[in-house]
């Protein structure tokens, strides 16, 4: 909660919160020792703050599935059809999503995937939504249900995800290659899927 925190305090926890994410990044293990040391507070302060890393790693991962509820409505808003919305969203989330990558794996071992599966179920509403559209009208060609591809959908993320923080994929190159894979999952020809991810990409 941060409701009754004077606008210092506030700041304060934004500040440990950044420098947290960018110290988890460098180092998946790092303390909060490390992480106060590195905001350039003394430990107390941190944990005055978040009372335990896995509180700290649980309010990240809350910004994190915020800013991908926010960058997928908007990576969809305005677009001319439903191939180049599913695009939109997938580059648009994959932006926030490669900042907060490394949560999911921390995410493993602390708030549970399962945590960000249910946080991130509007996100999930919305896509099942733009599928069964494409669905219904032919767009996308899938054995599977709207809810079912969706989800698919949700995992392939993630893998990519992991993908990159194992080093097996370039970070520059993951969201055109994930929104590209996911349209033809939903049965959209490669040549077409990646000539529609090039030009938003532009």
């Amino acid at each position: 909660m941060t409701t009754g925190h004077s606008p210092r305090a506030e700041a304060n926890r934004r500040h440990i919160l950044d420098v947290a994410l960018t110290e988890l990044l460098r180092d998946p293990d790092a303390s909060m020792d490390q992480i106060a040391r590195a905001a350039g507070v003394v430990r107390r302060t941190v944990y005055g703050h978040f009372p335990s890393r896995e509180a700290l790693i649980g309010t990240l991962v809350d910004g994190a599935v915020e800013a991908v509820a926010t960058a997928h409505a908007a990576g969809r808003e305005g677009a001319a059809d439903l191939a180049q919305a599913v695009a939109g969203s997938v580059l648009a989330v994959w932006e926030v999503a490669d900042r907060y990558r490394i949560l999911v794996a921390l995410a493993q071992r602390s708030v549970t995937v399962q945590g960000i599966r249910e946080r991130l179920a509007p996100v999930r509403d919305a896509c099942t939504e733009l599928l069964q559209r494409g669905l219904d009208t032919g767009v996308f060609v899938s054995p599977l249900p709207a809810p079912a591809l969706a989800y698919v959908h949700e995992q392939m993320m993630f893998a990519v995800m992991e993908a990159v923080n194992d080093g097996l994929l370039d970070a520059e190159e993951a969201g055109r290659s994930t929104a590209v894979t996911v349209l033809t999952a939903a049965g959209v020809p490669a040549s077409l899927a990646t000539a529609l991810v090039a030009k938003l990409s532009d």
